[in-house]
């Protein structure tokens, strides 16, 4: 903060508080935050009804606003600094709301502002031994929810019905909760990259699409698998396989010092020569951690070189019409020497009985 000028941090995104604290809360439309004066000691700010378990996580001091509270007017106090000499604010300005930030200028009108946002994500990049603990117990979760998924998956059962089991069996399981809505996609729908769940039935000759992640103690996994059900024809099979070669293709590419577009362009290209390049839509990946998407973006044209303890997903994917779609992610970990992938069910294509 010093070298860079900077009088007072505010950190406002939850996935950065917990980062810096220890504490996951979502204040909604209140005010959630972690402080950092240049001189004194960091603080986390809350509303009241979050105290006591932010208190029971956090490692930081913690204060709290009611709703009746200006939490800006808190945070001054709190300081104990007269406002006018805080020359240099840092927030995170893809986060802060015009309306706080304009409550900021009111209370701090000597300050400009600047962006402490690439700093976080420089800090996050790299996953320490205890968050990669956490991040393969989310695996192994995910690992269990998509064979469980599987096992829910007979011709006449509903989409939605599969999700509400598979999300049902994870809650089981202990975990804090779905890193984001659960898609299982069956038949014409599994070409949605993003498709919705609803009252589709599941038929004999459906691909089926199943992508789920799982939050384990604040860290997030991530996994699609696509099943057959019945029995599969030939161009289904040539779909599954060339997804399946381009996913193993851009995992073997994975080592410290090669640039996270070579990922992207070793699966592309195996899909691209197999004559689908025009149906793999999205990039090949995404980075991992407190957030389900975060750096590195892994598309071709990313320059960015992978270091040991970046962690982010292979993902995939060919997605025709009326025919549907096939994606086969994993999530991994660069090594020292190479990669380690985390999630481990089988990437075979699975043909599942049609009872």
């Amino acid at each position: 903060m010093e070298e860079a000028g900077v009088d007072l941090s505010i950190v406002t995104s939850p996935a950065n508080v917990m980062y810096l604290s220890g504490f996951w809360g979502n204040p909604h439309e209140r005010f959630m935050g972690v402080v950092i004066p240049r001189q004194g000691v960091p603080f986390l700010l809350v509303p009241a009804l979050d105290r006591e378990k932010a208190v029971e996580k956090s490692t930081l001091a913690v204060h709290t606003h009611e709703d009746t509270d200006s939490a800006v007017e808190i945070l001054v106090r709190v300081l104990d600094k007269e406002p006018k000499g805080i020359g240099r604010i840092a927030i995170e300005k893809r986060e802060m709301s015009v309306a706080r930030l304009e409550e900021l200028q009111e209370r701090f009108p000597a300050a400009r502002y600047s962006n402490v946002e690439d700093q976080l994500t420089a800090m996050r990049l790299q996953k320490d031994e205890d968050e990669l603990s956490l991040m393969k117990k989310a695996a192994q979760l995910a690992d269990e929810a998509v064979a469980f998924a599987a096992s829910q998956m007979t011709p006449g059962k509903m989409e939605y019905e599969i999700v509400q089991a598979v999300e049902s069996f994870v809650k089981r399981q202990g975990a804090d909760r779905m890193a984001f809505d659960t898609m299982v996609l069956a038949g014409e729908k599994s070409a949605l990259p993003h498709g919705t769940p609803g009252d589709r039935d599941i038929r004999r000759g459906d691909f089926v699409l199943v992508d789920l992640g799982i939050v384990w103690k604040g860290y997030c996994s991530d996994i699609t698998r696509t099943f057959v059900i019945g029995e599969a024809t030939d161009k289904q099979r040539n779909i599954y396989e060339t997804v399946m070669k381009a996913n193993e293709a851009a995992i073997q590419a994975v080592k410290p010092g090669v640039d996270a577009g070579r990922i992207d362009r070793a699966a592309r290209d195996v899909i691209t020569n197999a004559g689908y390049g025009g149906f793999f839509i999205h990039r090949v990946g995404h980075g991992l951690g407190i957030d389900i998407h975060e750096s590195p973006s892994v598309h071709g044209k990313n320059g960015q070189l992978l270091v040991p303890g970046m962690t982010f997903t292979v993902e995939p994917g060919i997605y025709v019409p009326e025919i549907g779609g096939v994606r086969i992610e994993d999530d991994v970990l660069v090594t020292e020497t190479g990669v380690q992938v985390l999630t481990t069910y089988p990437k075979e294509l699975k043909i599942l009985a049609a009872k």
